[in-house]
């Protein structure tokens, strides 16, 4: 016959509940004093517990798209804005459409507020564009030259600056008459695909004429050259209004002029050449913090599209001469950076400029979410107080209170001693969700509201319902002639089924709920599913623990009146026993 198995504990046997309970302690400890380490020792409220902002956003039309808002448009708007300000922590907040052209946005009051409210409305139009020339960012005045250069002397050609030119950073000590000269032939250069002939050189469409363009030609003989010549010309980068009237109206393939500043913080006016490549080929964007320079950049990674559009352009521009190897990284009309291309790079790119750590993880939280499809405008913002809120909260916290004492009365009145069991473990439950909900409110940005405090109320009755089934079990173990002890470890793995399949049902509808609502209905789920996670591990860990340690008092033990487990209360039968069969003698002589 072989040996039992010493080293293997028997289904029901009480295992050891000290330390478990005293592990549990610990951790119910270290999480009070992680709550109170922190400096977050409430829990962050929302929008209608602590007020806030609300912003009203209405949509104008897209140039080149005039019927641009629609109803697919603006739901993707609210999507895009949503996760830019959640992104940034400010959990709970409230995107929505109002009628068909306005979008409010509810930020809850916190640390992120302002940071949110700048991110809401912006565009983020993202466009890399081939850099054809740069200037200083003043008006330039032309002065009229015969020649194109001063004193005779010959002017250096589109995107070919002189020896003592830096790439991107025109020569101080060139006159008027040859920056503006230089210019236009960049914009010529530029255009030669669009451009109208003039009068003049129609002689060179007859057959066997040389194609060559004369040398000596004025930008000014194309119009729409002369135009955009006139324009950089006059651009005062200096100027506010001036930069944002600068490309008004242009579309991605379009060339332009534009502003930006340079690494000393100073403006520059640049002539851009048609988009390469746009803001949806960037597939991630990052805030981070270059250790080799000590400044802080954003990197880009592009998708399989953009890798390969990345790759071709910069390819072609690491063959040009500055400033024409330059690409520039335009975001709503505006150069945010202008690197230089030596050799043709990979899938990925950065922006480095004068960023501080904030402003560097704004532009990579703005970059990640994608453009909006629409450009809107500001129409109001108010503050949105708590008074309404703080009412609700009141009442729902006294229909709270009220049904927790009902819960109690009850319990105490149904099951007496084991009623204390019962309100240890609501009360180490509730030391539970109060913590974590404080902790996670700096740590995901979680914030408590109105329907959030309905599942915590809700949550006390799927706590209590865990109690009622194991005590149940160990009654019926009693009834059945068993005596405390037993009757405890072989009531648990009964109820402990039951308990796991109740709050599996409870946690899959509150993670249903929670994918498919939106804004505060999700507040509602989320505190369901934590409170039925919680409900498990006080169950298996604070109230199994518990129970097996009261077992074992003489007040538990000896079926006390007040115990809740009294053996004649609950009408139990005779102790089980065994009896063993004797069959009659069949043969009288045995008898």
């Amino acid at each position: 016959m072989a040996a039992p198995n010493k080293g293997r504990r028997q289904a029901g046997s009480p295992g050891r509940p000290g330390r478990t309970l005293a592990l549990f302690l610990i951790a119910m400890v270290a999480l009070t004093g992680g709550m109170f380490w922190s400096g977050h020792v409430t829990p962050r409220l929302g929008i209608d517990l602590a007020g806030g902002t609300s912003i009203t956003l209405q949509a104008k039309n897209t140039p080149g798209k005039p019927n641009a808002i629609n109803k697919t448009n603006m739901d993707t708007a609210v999507s895009i804005i949503e996760r830019r300000v959640n992104g940034l922590g400010v959990s709970e907040a409230e995107v929505q459409t109002q009628g068909s052209s306005n979008i409010i946005v509810n930020i809850p009051k916190g640390t992120n507020e302002k940071q949110a409210r700048d991110q809401v409305g912006t565009t983020a139009q993202l466009y890399f564009r081939p850099v054809l020339t740069v200037a200083a960012g003043g008006p330039t005045a032309p002065q009229p030259s015969s020649s194109g250069s001063p004193s005779g002397s010959p002017s250096p050609s589109a995107g070919t600056p002189s020896s003592d030119q830096s790439a991107g950073n025109p020569d101080p000590s060139a006159t008027p008459s040859s920056s503006s000269t230089t210019q236009g032939r960049a914009v010529t250069d530029a255009l030669k695909k669009d451009a109208t002939p003039s009068p003049s050189a129609s002689a060179s469409d007859k057959p066997g004429s040389s194609a060559s363009p004369d040398p000596s030609a004025t930008p000014s003989a194309d119009p729409a050259t002369a135009a955009l010549e006139k324009k950089f010309t006059d651009l005062d980068c200096t100027n506010q209004a001036a930069r944002t009237k600068a490309n008004q109206g242009a579309t991605p393939k379009d060339t332009i002029v534009a502003c930006g500043t340079n690494s000393g913080g100073e403006w520059e006016k640049y002539i851009l050449g048609p988009a390469e490549l746009e803001g949806t080929d960037v597939d991630d964007a990052k805030g981070v913090l270059d250790p080799q320079r000590g400044m802080w950049i954003v990197t880009m990674d592009f998708s399989n599209g953009g890798t390969k559009k990345f790759q071709s352009i910069t390819g072609k521009l690491s063959q040009q001469q500055p400033p024409m190897n330059q690409f520039a990284i335009v975001l709503d009309g505006n150069v945010v950076s202008a690197p230089s291309v030596s050799q043709t790079l990979g899938g990925s790119a950065e922006i480095s400029g004068s960023f501080t750590q904030q402003s560097a993880q704004d532009l990579a939280n703005i970059l990640s979410y994608g453009a909006l499809p629409l450009s809107f405008q500001e129409q109001s913002v108010t503050t949105v107080t708590a008074a309404l809120g703080g009412e609700q909260l009141e009442a729902g916290l006294i229909a709270g209170a009220i049904g927790l004492a009902l819960v109690i009365i009850y319990l105490v009145a149904y099951y007496r001693g084991l009623a204390g069991i019962a309100i240890l473990s609501l009360g180490a439950s509730g030391i539970l969700t109060y913590t974590i909900m404080s902790l996670l409110g700096p740590g995901i940005g979680f914030a408590l509201n109105l329907p959030a405090v309905c599942g915590a109320i809700v949550a006390i009755g799927i706590t209590a319902d865990s109690f009622i089934v194991y005590f149940e079990r160990i009654r019926d173990e009693i009834r059945e002639g068993r005596t405390l002890r037993p009757a405890v470890e072989r009531a648990w793995p009964r109820a402990r089924r039951t308990i796991l399949v109740s709050d599996f049902v409870s946690f899959l509808a509150a993670a249903v709920l929670f994918l498919v609502t939106v804004g505060k209905v999700q507040g509602f789920a989320f505190t369901l599913g934590l409170t039925t996670l919680l409900d498990v591990v006080v169950v298996f860990f604070f109230t199994k623990p518990v129970m097996t340690l009261l077992a074992r008092t003489k007040f538990f033990a000896s079926g006390h009146p007040w115990s809740g487990l009294d053996p004649k209360r609950l009408g139990a039968q005779p102790p089980l026993r065994r009896s063993r069969r004797v069959s009659a003698p069949t043969d009288p002589k045995e008898a």
